[in-house]
């Protein structure tokens, strides 16, 4: 993240939450636009701490802002959570996912076969992937970090709800932890993943930390002997 002065210091918090499971099955999904399943919205109360009947408990965290990527399967989520929490929510479109172009909506196994050869050549080079009529890598990386480094302009003690995709967490967790982009498959980021990540700024320059991954995953592990 870019480095600047602010002239005190400042803490801003930011649970990016990827979005549950969708409708229409094992297809690739960038900026087609089904709903989430019954299954994808219980996932994601589970994650966010929500009740069944969608409202805040006692572990729900005190969020201050809500920001949305527009697809359905992120926007109706959060829009529904800003309701029951009193808060205005904010739809922006950088926090959508990549433009598949011509790969959207193709099933997976055959996506797997057709791209295969870019993603090879995306390891060792980040412009190699370039979806047919859709976005390339490096466009969707570009917009991607220009609205993460925007959070830094809330104000100090802000705790962000960022409800989003996985293909924008494999840009911003591994730019969070110094991780190439093109190295970010260890990473697992699964529907309805929940990331906490911490923004500190005082006058030396600004820093961010991974405060837990897969947050509600890491609730139900029960400790070690």
């Amino acid at each position: 993240m870019a480095t600047f002065l602010a002239e005190s210091n400042k803490r801003i918090t930011i649970d990016f939450i990827r979005h549950g499971e969708p409708e229409g099955g094992d297809i690739v999904r960038g900026r087609v636009n089904p709903a989430l399943t019954g299954l994808g919205w219980q996932q994601m109360r589970r994650a966010a701490a929500l009740t069944d009947d969608h409202l805040p408990s006692s572990s729900t965290p005190q969020w201050t802002h809500i920001i949305s990527s527009p697809l359905s399967r992120c926007s109706e989520f959060a829009a529904r959570t800003a309701q029951e929490v009193n808060l205005d929510l904010i739809v922006d479109e950088r926090w959508q996912e990549i433009d598949y172009g011509d790969w959207d909506g193709m099933p997976a196994s055959e996506w797997r076969k057709v791209a295969a050869d870019q993603f090879k050549a995306f390891r060792n080079d980040l412009a190699a992937l370039a979806p047919p009529n859709g976005e390339t890598y490096l466009d969707f990386r570009d917009r991607v970090l220009t609205a993460w480094t925007k959070l830094a302009d809330h104000e100090d003690g802000s705790h962000l709800l960022v409800v989003t995709h996985g293909g924008v967490l494999r840009v911003i967790l591994p730019t969070v932890l110094g991780m190439p982009l093109n190295r970010s498959f260890p990473l697992y980021i699964p529907f309805a993943c929940l990331s906490r990540v911490q923004i500190e700024i005082n006058k030396k320059g600004e820093n961010s930390a991974l405060i837990f991954h897969n947050g509600a995953e890491c609730q139900s592990v029960p400790p070690l002997d």
